[in-house]
């Protein structure tokens, strides 16, 4: 039995191994226990255990462990000037920027939340999250974009302030790169926030405080309504332990090992299994704002990169190009995809060209990340598999007509976790954590199976989660918003398979009497101020009538089962 007294995949004994434990480091358990910290208490340790070494690699710049300590110092304490206090929110605007980290670990060295937004959110978007959160201030880049929907909040009151970093101040301007924003009016630089700030990062700290909340991350989760997952320093923590601890003994988790960074660290997985435990071993962080193929390969060859990670589409890409048996990248030690499924034919594509499996995991916003991961001696029988429950996470499979029901191997049904990484419910919003936990247990929504070696198999996902080149994407949102076209009477989005992202929305649209059939550019063209990027649909159809159940609701299984051509 795990510590809740469950038994898991119909092992007992409360001392008992797992048995997937044979996959494990040696001499690492699955009843592991993170160490309760906070995140400075976690910092704390990471800079005085690898002082000297780089932690950060970005443009011509090289940063230091203790040149991050003296940031995160002047962040805090130049937040702490501007009289904000501690419970107190911040929401960060940014891409992958050393300024992430700067402003991340600053803040919660401060004792204040953090929220994160996306660069790909909508204006709506960002505005809800930053007065549900109750963000104060904003921080950003000066990128034209970016400041301008910075500003635009402030504009309309989601937030009081704006904070703008100059990346090329910083770190080095980008040759023949267009022109940063300037500062607007009314903004606070960077510069001027830490000016004169002191940088000792250990009287920076305030109460060392585990239970404390540290971080709103959105998540739409199974409903398709954002909200916040309520995650405290100690689950940020826990995750950091966790995935440190299953990693021990792999070549790559030595100090100095540089692991290039191209998965957004305002997302759970690079925050907390990237960012903070390759900070933990003593890595370097090599830092690129979003996935670009040549620029991926010319770091890899150029930095010695030991690990990177991607989502299916970035390895479809690097599969394909033209020439890619001809880099060097005999650098790299460990490689991995997530996100959403990865077609058979392109991981033995990549196995051939790189000599390495591709690995991967489960994870969820709400668990910080941590749930399983494929181990280095992986069966070649267990290929499709997301791995073996990872040190410290309790999972199980419920029957879904009774989530207190757990299932003995091999059978179908919802995925079940308990861990000190889990969050412990969502931000104004008690109801819906009352409806996630079962016998303290997080119901994860998503469908699947645990075989007798303790593997687990994802089979589906609950509800109507559509997942698109590696991002969460909910029909609801997108028809929301198709649905304020003048011209449309009813509209359903359901996922559709696409060779390159994995899954894709698609619109199916009754229209208006009277009204004429627009084109797709037309419609993303009126959805682009509603929606993000990655909701856009990247198809559509027009209908006659929608199918409706015998009560007369849209039925998305129906128009699924239609569209793939299926009965029922």
């Amino acid at each position: 039995m795990g510590r809740s007294g469950i038994p898991a995949s119909g092992i007992s004994g409360p001392d008992a191994p797992k048995v997937w434990e044979k996959y494990y480091p040696a001499g690492v358990r699955a009843a592991y226990v993170p160490p309760r910290l906070s995140v400075p208490g976690l910092l704390s340790g990471i800079l005085k255990a690898h002082a000297g070494r780089l932690a950060f690699l970005y443009r011509d710049a090289e940063i230091s462990y203790d040149a991050l300590g003296r940031a995160v110092a002047r962040v805090a304490n130049g937040i702490r000037a501007l009289g904000v206090k501690p419970a107190e929110t911040v929401a960060l605007y940014l891409p992958n920027s050393p300024f992430h980290p700067f402003f991340f670990f600053g803040l919660l060295t401060a004792g204040i939340r953090v929220t994160h937004l996306s660069p790909l959110d909508a204006p709506r978007e960002l505005a809800a999250k930053c007065r549900d959160s109750g963000a104060r201030m904003v921080v950003t880049l000066n990128m034209p974009g970016l400041v301008a929907r910075a500003t635009a909040l402030q504009a309309e009151g989601a937030v009081e302030r704006v904070i703008v970093c100059d990346e090329d101040a910083q770190f080095g301007a980008i040759p023949g790169a267009p022109p940063a924003a300037a500062i607007p009016e009314g903004a606070l630089a960077y510069e001027a926030l830490v000016a004169g700030q002191d940088d000792d990062f250990e009287a920076a700290r305030g109460p060392d405080e585990p239970d404390a909340i540290g971080l709103f991350q959105y998540t739409g989760g199974t409903t398709g309504s954002p909200k916040a997952a309520i995650l405290r320093h100690s689950n940020l923590t826990a995750s950091t332990g966790i995935y440190t601890t299953w990693a021990l003994g792999e070549t790559n988790t030595r100090p100095g090992t540089r692991t290039l960074v191209v998965l957004p660290l305002f997302h759970i997985m690079a925050l907390t299994a990237i960012m903070m435990r390759r900070l933990k071993e003593g890595g370097t962080l090599v830092l690129h704002q979003r996935f670009d193929l040549e620029a991926v390969l010319g770091a890899i060859e150029k930095h010695r990169i030991n690990g990177f990670s991607g989502v299916p589409t970035n390895w479809i890409a690097i599969a394909n190009h033209s020439g890619i048996e001809r880099r060097d990248l005999s650098s790299l030690e460990i490689i991995s995809s997530g996100g959403a499924p990865l077609p058979v034919e392109i991981y033995q594509r990549i196995e051939s060209l790189f000599g390495l499996k591709l690995r991967g995991g489960w994870g969820m916003t709400e668990t910080c990340s941590a749930g399983t991961n494929v181990p280095e001696n992986l069966p070649v029988e267990k290929l499709g598999t997301v791995g073996v429950p990872l040190p410290g996470v309790d999972l199980d499979i419920v029957a879904l007509d009774d989530p207190a029901r757990v299932l003995p191997p091999g059978e179908v049904g919802e995925i079940r976790v308990k861990s000190a990484s889990v969050t412990g419910g969502y931000w104004n919003r008690p109801e819906e954590a009352s409806r996630a936990f079962i016998d303290g247990r997080l119901l994860t929504g998503d469908i699947g199976y645990q075989d007798a070696d303790g593997f687990v198999f994802l089979v589906d996902r609950k509800k109507d989660l559509i997942i698109s080149s590696g991002y969460n994407v909910y029909p609801g949102p997108i028809e929301e918003a198709i649905i304020e076209h003048p011209d449309v009477a009813e509209v359903m989005v359901i996922g559709v398979p696409d060779s390159y992202r994995g899954e894709a929305a698609k619109a199916f649209v009754v229209l208006r009497p009277g009204a004429a059939e627009f084109s797709l550019d037309a419609l993303r063209t009126f959805l682009e101020n509603r929606l993000g990027r990655h909701e856009l649909p990247a198809a559509i159809a027009f209908r006659s009538e929608l199918p409706k159940t015998s009560v007369g609701k849209y039925s998305r299984k129906m128009l699924r089962d239609q569209e793939l051509g299926k009965d029922g």
